[in-house]
């Protein structure tokens, strides 16, 4: 199988980790107000706060509804919400628990849990840079200038592919799709540096064509997450 890719160079602006880690920022609308903590009636767990950001542990001890001591999936898709209110997909929470759940454990702890909210605060920061009118969403324009500020050369056709794939609810008629939300667009992000950085790794001499077994185009396809 062949395939060709243009190559950009990619902008410093999205959020680095390894698969896009974070720059310092403040969280704003992808969760409750971590001020509101509660007290679970006969909880027999009762962790004391590690170091850090005492505001953010609280958000963190009302999140962990278990008392457990760490975030599970469900848990954590009932945080964290859109700025139009509506919860994360839960295909981008197991997404983000799969970056920030360093210890393999299906859960993530409160120093994971503080890495992927400053993650989040970050995306935010981009989101609303590449949401000109400030829809609360990302539609076409948009989405073909974030991706070009990070170096990914889409073409048109691509660009509409990657928008109604991950639009916030199916286009109706012929009329363009509905937009991106919050947590589709980081999704979207994360997916698109995924597959470019498989293609480049497999285009060995840089003239943006691969030819490719079905088991490679299989496992670069099914890495993506």
């Amino acid at each position: 199988m062949y395939a060709q890719q243009n190559y950009n160079h990619p902008s410093n602006l999205r959020p680095q980790h390894s698969l896009n880690r974070p720059a310092s920022g403040a969280p704003a609308y992808a969760a409750s107000n971590p001020r509101n903590s509660y007290q679970q009636q006969g909880a027999h767990y009762q962790p004391q706060a590690p170091a850090g950001d005492p505001t953010l542990y609280n958000f963190f001890a009302a999140v962990d509804q278990d008392r457990s001591g760490s975030i599970t999936v469900t848990e954590l898709q009932a945080a964290l919400v859109n700025g139009n209110w509506t919860r994360f997909d839960l295909d981008t929470v197991k997404m983000l628990m799969g970056i920030f759940d360093t210890d393999h454990s299906g859960t993530i702890d409160f120093k994971e849990f503080s890495g992927l909210w400053k993650y989040i605060s970050d995306w935010q920061n981009v989101f609303r840079h590449f949401d000109r009118d400030g829809s609360g969403s990302i539609e076409g324009q948009e989405l073909a200038q974030a991706m070009k500020s990070f170096g990914y050369n889409l073409t048109p056709s691509l660009l509409t592919m990657v928008e109604r794939k991950y639009a916030s609810a199916p286009s109706v008629g012929y009329g363009p799709p509905p937009g991106i939300t919050f947590d589709r667009f980081v999704r979207a992000c994360v997916v698109v540096k995924t597959l470019t950085e498989a293609f480049q790794r497999a285009d060995t001499d840089r003239d943006g064509w691969v030819q490719l077994s079905y088991e490679q185009f299989m496992s670069m396809t099914l890495s993506a997450p």
